[in-house]
């Protein structure tokens, strides 16, 4: 397994008039190859959400609060597994490394769906999800390594934006799948295990789809075919970083880096914190049904489809690569939508469904951005490490706590404790990337 993840070694030089066509075709697949298989990873992410109600009616043993520590295991696992394995995925082939990771995640959210004695212990489940949480950190880092190599500085703001919107297709497209699931199988289970096969299925495809480097495929670096260098480019960039030159030299000594990692981590409590207690929140605490839910989740994350590229084009073509000020303008908007569906205690679902669909549309935007600022902060062959390193701040100290957080803030406070909670992260968003308004994407052909 071992000689599968190492890079791939650099093919022949193709002849020059190949090198256009080639580049074109690759890319193409490639892209397909990080979309499709980026989204398959949301299909057995957070199928426990969505299970939670179930759960409580089944085994009234546990509260939201404990339930909700299950989620939090995975969230930690998955932050500590971005961080660790954007490094292993920075000297990794992507192709074998992606494909790895979305097998091992599918096969553990199979099992929640296939053995109902993992019910029955409280550290069972926590244990699973935690597994599942680490072999899902294993989806990003291939993927920010995959465009940074394939895709130069002046074309990764839309490129990015467009390939960052398979989270909410795969994150929307769970909760149809297990409603689907359960009305083909019946049962609950068939919202972990229906969602695992998909997501099986995706995985053999990835391992035709993706490729490494350009260089891998005979082709230059992308630098050198679209005449686009960041600045301080050298040769040295193309090579593969030791552990320690990735850690000290370009991550952990980078204060723009550790601003939006911080930034990273209220922006992700507040994603989590509705996205994660939509099913539980609606059902609950307004009495509407799976179905309704259902919807109200799949709104939630396909109105961050337009959001998100939306955001994107902003912060390439409004704000001239500037990534601070699309972010928080899009949190400024964020936090209007949250205002609204917290204040509709007692209103309708169509309110409900309309300020799910602007919180979708706007947060979504910033959780883009700021992984693409990290790619922005580094040299490519460090790509994964920077991803990692705020995916890990996002997921340890924002997804985490909305975990079990935001159950036991419900538990003990309420669900209006749970909404001020979220509009303090907003705010603290705001103040934490306008420490990096200094920054600004350039490259070589941009500063000329």
């Amino acid at each position: 397994m071992l000689s599968l993840l190492r890079p791939a070694p650099a093919a022949p030089p193709l002849p020059a008039e190949r090198i256009d066509p080639e580049y074109r075709r690759l890319r193409w697949q490639v892209f397909t190859g990080i979309f499709v298989g980026y989204a398959a990873f949301y299909l057995v992410r957070k199928n426990f959400a969505l299970a939670i109600p179930d759960i409580l009616k089944e085994h009234p043993e546990y509260s939201k609060t404990a339930l909700g520590s299950a989620m939090t295991g995975l969230s930690v696992a998955y932050g500590i597994s971005k961080f660790i394995m954007g490094s292993v995925s920075d000297r990794s082939n992507p192709s074998w490394f992606m494909t790895i990771g979305l097998l091992l995640t599918a096969g553990v959210t199979f099992a929640f769906g296939t053995i109902p004695a993992i019910y029955g212990s409280l550290t069972a489940i926590i244990v699973l999800q935690t597994l599942n949480g680490w072999f899902n950190g294993m989806g990003w880092p291939p993927c920010g390594k995959t465009m940074v190599h394939w895709w130069s500085t002046n074309e990764r703001g839309v490129t990015v934006s467009f390939w960052n919107v398979a989270h909410n297709i795969g994150g929307g497209l769970v909760a149809k799948l297990a409603l689907l699931g359960v009305v083909i199988f019946g049962g609950w289970g068939a919202k972990f295990y229906f969602p695992a096969m998909v997501a099986a299925a995706v995985a053999v495809l990835i391992a035709f789809l993706l490729r490494d480097t350009p260089q891998s495929c005979g082709l230059p670096p992308i630098e050198r075919h679209r005449n686009d260098y960041p600045p301080a480019y050298s040769a040295e960039h193309e090579r593969t970083f030791t552990f320690r030159e990735i850690f000290f030299e370009h991550v952990l000594n980078n204060r723009y880096l550790w601003a939006i990692a911080v930034a990273n981590a209220f922006v992700y409590f507040v994603r989590y914190g509705v996205v994660d207690w939509i099913p539980t929140y609606l059902q609950t605490a307004k009495k509407f049904s799976f179905q309704q839910s259902s919807w109200a989740w799949a709104a939630f994350e396909f109105a961050g489809i337009p959001g998100t590229i939306l955001c994107g084009w902003v912060s390439d073509r409004i704000f001239q690569g500037r990534r601070a000020p699309a972010t928080i303008l899009f949190m400024v908007l964020t936090l209007a939508g949250l205002v609204v569906y917290g204040l509709n205690r007692e209103g309708p679902l169509w309110i409900d469904i309309a300020s799910l669909i602007a919180i979708g549309f706007f947060v979504y935007g910033p959780i883009m951005i700021i992984g693409l600022h990290a790619l922005d902060l580094v040299p490519k062959k460090a790509a994964g490490t920077a991803a990692g390193f705020t995916g890990f701040f996002g997921y340890v100290f924002g997804s985490a706590i909305a975990g079990a957080g935001v159950g036991w803030i419900a538990d003990h406070w309420g669900w209006g404790g749970v909404f001020a909670t979220m509009i303090v992260c907003c705010l603290l968003t705001i103040v934490f990337s306008a420490m990096t308004l200094g920054h600004r994407a350039t490259s070589s052909s941009s500063a000329g």
